[in-house]
């Protein structure tokens, strides 16, 4: 008689999701030390993995036109019906753009000691690198790696900055701030408003630069780069490499949006939608008033 027992190892996610932390490596970390299967932190239920069966090509506004009327009324029709729209012509060599992706890259790619100096989980440093912003509250970690900084109001001293990325991070969120300037104008016109409304409310006024890294995953299926969610600032302006990536949820079903070279993509974030949904209640209690008082 041959007797066979088997041992069932406890999962402790917090213990694990500590120790991963501590490594200060991230994904990255992961991918470079050879792992062949992704950790249990990281594997979602299989209900939440987006499964994309079609892709859509959003709606390519040209902000160099002389057509101002049109570009208004192409960017109010793209902001009801999906929350995204892209833009070409937007003021942003293509040399910068592509310099910006080399530098997020160098960034990812340099020595893992150096690149430790930046991870921290303290949002009030002028550089924070980490993994996963939420990693000890969401269900599942995601696949990725990123570091962001504030650029506006307040932008760090250049020394503070990534030696391999700095310059071109700098000149890049100039060119930002420039164009969410124009964007905020545009989009308060179709609104049917002054076009420096939500400038007169400082949606223009703040900017976070951030770099985001998915490194390759030996078991795609079971994990994600980015799970749902909205983003929650007045707008993100969004920079994809030829590698694409993104997918929206649109018509009840998850689409994949396939990067158009030399474009870049706006997504109306809940801070401007709400915003919009407050400008609106307000009007209506304004008529309601003057319609009380005739």
């Amino acid at each position: 008689m041959t007797t066979t027992t088997s041992t069932i190892t406890p999962y402790d996610r917090v213990t694990e999701l500590k120790a991963f932390d501590q490594t200060k490596t991230g994904v990255q970390g992961l991918v470079d030390a050879g792992i062949r299967h992704v950790p249990r932190i990281f594997i979602n239920q299989p209900e939440t993995i987006q499964k994309a069966s079609t892709s859509i090509e959003l709606p390519v506004i040209d902000l160099g036109s002389t057509d101002r009327a049109s570009v208004v009324e192409k960017i109010r029709i793209s902001s009801e019906n999906i929350g995204l729209f892209q833009v070409v012509n937007h003021g942003i060599p293509l040399s910068v753009m592509h310099e910006t992706l080399q530098g997020v890259r160098r960034f990812h790619e340099q020595d893992v000691e150096t690149k430790k100096r930046f991870y921290s989980r303290d949002a009030s440093r002028p550089v924070v690198y980490n993994s996963n912003f939420d990693l000890y509250t969401s269900p599942a970690a995601n696949w990725r790696d990123a570091y962001f900084s504030f650029m506006a109001p307040s932008p760090p001293k250049v020394e503070e900055l990534s030696e391999v990325c700095r310059d071109i991070q700098i000149e890049y969120s100039n060119h930002m701030l420039k164009l969410g300037g124009l964007l905020f104008r545009l989009i308060s016109e179709a609104l049917g408003l002054k076009p420096n409304h939500l400038g007169d409310m400082e949606c223009d006024k703040g900017l976070t630069f951030v770099g985001h890294c998915y490194p390759a995953c030996p078991q795609p299926d079971l994990t994600m780069g980015a799970t749902k969610h909205t983003d929650d600032g007045f707008l993100t302006v969004l920079l994809q490499d030829d590698m694409g990536g993104l997918q929206i949820l649109h018509q009840n079903q998850w689409v994949d949006v396939p990067p158009t070279p030399g474009a870049l993509v706006i997504n109306i974030g809940d801070l401007l939608q709400a915003s919009l949904v407050l400008h609106v209640i307000l009007i209506m209690e304004m008529r309601l008033v003057n319609e009380l008082d005739v």
